[in-house]
């Protein structure tokens, strides 16, 4: 009799564990768990929020840790992170919306509208670089430009040093011809779009994604009523000394880079971003839709590839369009998976930690979508 009860137990223990398995509630609460368990385990009083979403719905949204290594404050759903390069997204997807609204056309070439762009070195090379070129990182620029200065000054000065700098920069390879990642390529393209439309790069922004979004905390300069929201960010590596000063200065500009990285969020700012970006709002019709979550490059590069300011990955039947951001002090991911829309936001105020946000977010987005 004993045998028999403990074989019942045994048959109804694996049974609430395959059920276990099998729930997404269960799923998303035990990667929330263990996204906490990570920061507990960094132990440098770091702060990290998270949200899972499907379609229009938030599934859960929390946030742990401190806004600062004094634990003075503690994060919460608004706190305010860096977001790095998933700036890109926003500037990818104006340019779609742009495109899509006949304001321009993505593939006018970009001395159309700012001409100090042929002080590129070898500039007269090769064909004229398009506004889709830079969004697929397909422009053939270096990464960075050579000219460091302009990697430092105010936000209010971004456009002027992207102009000096391009007498510095040059090309890696024929514009088109290959995808090649391209920081000051996003910083042009943010100054480009400026000039079709006799409106500011921040104010394109602000306008035709912020606003209509409600996304009231969002921002390039965090205004001073909401810094109290704002995390200390903590740069350095896992053997190497924090270092508090060097994310603390750039807070008053990042020089050039503010189309490629100057976006600061909240884990619900950027919900609602993803949700338009799914197609969950009427700010871009299906045919951007597909523009925006398809490969815009010219070769196949394994199982990844990359759109207008997303990554895509796809295989065995689970595609997802995303980007990762990091800057000193900050590191964050935005991915979801374009079939069932599951997505994953994570914001983290340190740049190395037990959580990989990339691979993390994408194994969260495998079980969720295998199972819908």
């Amino acid at each position: 009799m004993k045998k028999l009860i403990l074989v019942l137990l045994l048959v109804q223990l694996v049974g609430c564990s395959e059920t276990r398995k099998n729930n997404p509630e269960n799923i998303i609460e035990d990667f929330v768990t263990q996204i906490e368990s990570d920061l507990q385990s960094d132990n440098i009083n770091g702060s990290i929020s998270v949200a899972v979403i499907k379609s229009d719905k938030i599934l859960s949204s929390d946030a742990f840790g401190y806004l600062n290594h004094d634990k003075t404050e503690v994060s919460d759903s608004e706190t305010l992170y860096r977001i790095g390069s998933i700036t890109k997204s926003f500037t990818g997807f104006l340019l779609v919306k742009l495109h899509q609204d006949s304001v321009l056309n993505m593939n006018d070439p970009i001395e159309d509208y700012l001409p100090e762009i042929k002080s590129l070195i070898d500039y007269n090379k090769y064909s004229p670089i398009t506004f889709k070129q830079l969004a697929s990182h397909t422009s053939g620029l270096d990464r960075e430009t050579r000219n460091r200065e302009s990697n430092f000054g105010l936000v209010s000065e971004w456009e002027e040093k992207l102009i000096n700098a391009l007498p510095q920069t040059s090309f890696r390879s024929k514009p088109g011809e290959r995808f090649r990642y391209s920081n000051i390529g996003y910083a042009i393209l943010g100054l480009a779009m400026s000039r079709a439309t006799n409106k500011t790069y921040i104010e394109l922004i602000e306008e035709q994604i912020l606003s209509p979004l409600n996304m009231t905390n969002t921002f390039f300069v965090v205004p001073e009523e909401k810094t109290k929201k704002l995390t200390e960010g903590m740069a350095g590596g896992p053997t190497a000394e924090l270092n508090f000063q060097l994310p603390l200065d750039e807070h008053n500009g990042r020089g050039y880079r503010i189309p490629n990285g100057g976006l600061y969020s909240t884990v619900s700012d950027l919900s609602e971003f993803m949700k338009a970006c799914m197609g969950e709002s009427k700010l871009l019709n299906e045919e951007s839709l597909e523009i925006l979550q398809s490969s815009q490059t010219p070769t196949t590069r394994l199982r990844a590839n990359y759109s207008l300011g997303f990554n895509l990955y796809s295989d065995q039947g689970v595609n997802t369009v995303g980007h990762g951001g990091s800057t000193p002090g900050y590191s964050a991911h935005f991915e979801f998976e374009k079939d069932s829309k599951y997505g994953v936001i994570l914001l983290r105020n340190y740049n190395f930690g037990n959580t990989n946000l990339d691979l993390r977010s994408n194994a969260l987005l495998r079980t969720l979508s295998i199972l819908d």
